[in-house]
């Protein structure tokens, strides 16, 4: 996809074409990318919950859910709904202000993140040139609202759950850091649009997935393991910990941990894809096929339609890893906290740092491919 291309300018021209006022067009513009970033978190969490349970029945050999909707479609909403209309009880002996701090210290950070995605070109609530910095930052406040629900609590199992969900991610953000940090020295910036079109021109060949592997199995293994997902949902395995930090929660303060699960899975898969798969770039260039039909790259029309493909393809890439964490689920055994933290502190964090030394070398010796 062109970088150059300005997708507001063309959206504002576009509306104007229908007979929207020009004075009228760029405020209609103005809420665009925040309302696609809440529909795209409230629509894929709804998505990433019906994705879980229709591919763990098709796993176990089961239909799943049908009756609620089409293909059972709907069983989400009725999730939501009936956490809604539950009881919120805090427990007699527990701290009610950590107690209701906990959920929101876990959300808000996730829904914040969202802030710096790039869902295609010029969709990005805010272009920060510290963006993956923000990223990190904001992911390692998470960790303070899993440790105070389960200190809150006043229940050992759900100060045992909260105590994992402390050591897991502290064991597996400094990994997951450096694997992104080898992107950032590749792409000379912090901003998320920086890396993408770094990866622009070549389709497919460009993508940082060839000049990264090592990294981008480490970034997927830790993200993994920060949002909880088998093998390495620890602290809130229900064979040991009943639900570990979530033990006590009911209504939607329960319902907020349940969203905040799903909707940083989302984020980890989008920035996946936003930082190893191109982001909205296609396989195939889209300036080549443009070109190939004979149509104006520069038409406002023409530039709507590529931003939008763009945002498509982002999804797309977004979803096929979703797809693969949720099969992991049923393909593989959790493993033990030793084994966790030894994988984290004894392998990862040496790997990622000569990765970190080697992208390095690499970019010294080999400017051009590496973004010297």
């Amino acid at each position: 996809m062109n970088p150059g291309i300005d997708l507001q300018a063309s959206v504002i021209h576009v509306l104007t074409d229908l007979g929207v006022p020009e004075d009228l067009a760029p405020v209609l513009w103005v809420p665009l990318p925040l309302l696609l970033m809440l529909a795209a978190a409230t629509v894929g969490v709804l998505v990433a919950v019906w994705l879980e349970r229709k591919v763990s029945a098709a796993a176990q050999q089961r239909v799943g859910p049908e009756y609620i909707g089409p293909l059972g479609i709907l069983a989400p909403v009725a999730d939501g709904l009936k956490l809604i209309f539950k009881e919120d009880v805090i427990p007699a002996k527990a701290d009610p202000l950590l107690f209701t701090l906990g959920p929101a210290i876990v959300v808000i950070p996730v829904f914040l993140s969202y802030l710096v995605v790039p869902f295609g070109q010029k969709m990005v609530i805010t272009d920060l040139g510290i963006g993956i910095f923000f990223w990190i930052a904001l992911a390692s406040v998470v960790p303070i609202g899993l440790l105070m629900a389960g200190y809150a609590s006043n229940n050992k199992y759900a100060l045992l759950g909260g105590l994992r969900a402390a050591a897991q991610s502290i064991s597996y953000e400094i990994p997951l850091a450096l694997a992104v940090l080898a992107i950032v020295m590749m792409s000379n910036s912090l901003s998320t649009i920086d890396i993408v079109q770094q990866q622009s021109g070549y389709g497919i060949l460009g993508w940082n997935l060839w000049r990264q592997p090592v990294g981008l199995v480490i970034f997927w293994v830790a993200a993994l393991a920060e949002c909880e997902r088998l093998p390495f949902d620890l602290p809130e395995a229900e064979e040991e910990l009943v639900a570990g930090y979530q033990t006590e929660y009911t209504g939607m303060k329960f319902g907020l941990f349940y969203l905040g699960s799903y909707v940083n899975l989302i984020l980890s898969s989008l920035l996946f894809a936003v930082l190893y798969l191109g982001g909205w770039e296609s396989p195939v260039s889209v300036s080549w096929l443009v070109g190939l039909v004979g149509v104006p790259e520069n038409t406002p029309w023409v530039e709507v339609i590529t931003a939008s493909l763009g945002v498509v393809m982002t999804l797309f890439k977004a979803y096929l890893l979703l797809f693969l964490a949720i099969l992991l689920r049923w393909t593989v055994p959790r493993v033990r906290i030793d084994q966790l933290l030894d994988l984290g502190w004894k392998f990862l964090l040496p790997v990622s740092l000569v990765n970190l030394l080697a992208t390095a070398a690499l970019k010294l010796a080999f400017p051009v491919a590496f973004g010297g």
